[in-house]
């Protein structure tokens, strides 16, 4: 029981670490154009590709790990149920939480945190994330019992 729970909280938090890193790398290396559309905190086409490759492939690691601490099938899928209810609550927040000013311009060089702040995304990319994050820990924990 206790190495289910280990499992499970260990998951999370090293999907969680592994997406802040990512993202703030990549931001970081591609800059505010490549991130948002023009003129706008808008994500662009190609950051919205990329944030869903990188929510599958943490997510994928977090199920692995979790399954070899748990070393129980049912760890995995209490992660991505955790993924799922959490994401989807944090994506409802943020939903809510947008500043009525969705026009706001945005100037060539924006600082990550502020990026992260003011980032806009379509409702679909934000119910997105979370699915893809439950499937990716699925397969994650899927590959343990492969090996």
């Amino acid at each position: 029981m206790v190495r289910n729970v280990v499992g499970v909280i260990l998951g999370y938090i090293v999907m969680f670490i592994l997406q802040i890193i990512a993202f703030m790398s990549i931001y970081s290396m591609m800059g505010a154009d490549w991130s948002f559309k023009p003129g706008t905190f808008e994500a662009s086409t190609a950051w919205t590709a990329v944030q869903f490759i990188v929510i599958l492939v943490t997510a994928i690691i977090a199920g692995l790990i979790c399954a070899v601490i748990a070393k129980s099938g049912r760890a995995p899928l209490v992660l991505a149920g955790m993924v799922l209810v959490f994401s989807l609550a944090l994506g409802a927040a943020s939903m809510t939480m947008r500043s009525s000013d969705t026009h706001e311009v945005r100037t060539a060089s924006v600082p990550n945190m502020e990026a992260m702040q003011k980032a806009r995304h379509p409702a679909w990319v934000i119910l997105m994330g979370p699915i893809i994050g439950a499937v990716g820990v699925l397969i994650g924990g899927k590959l343990k019992r492969r090996g």
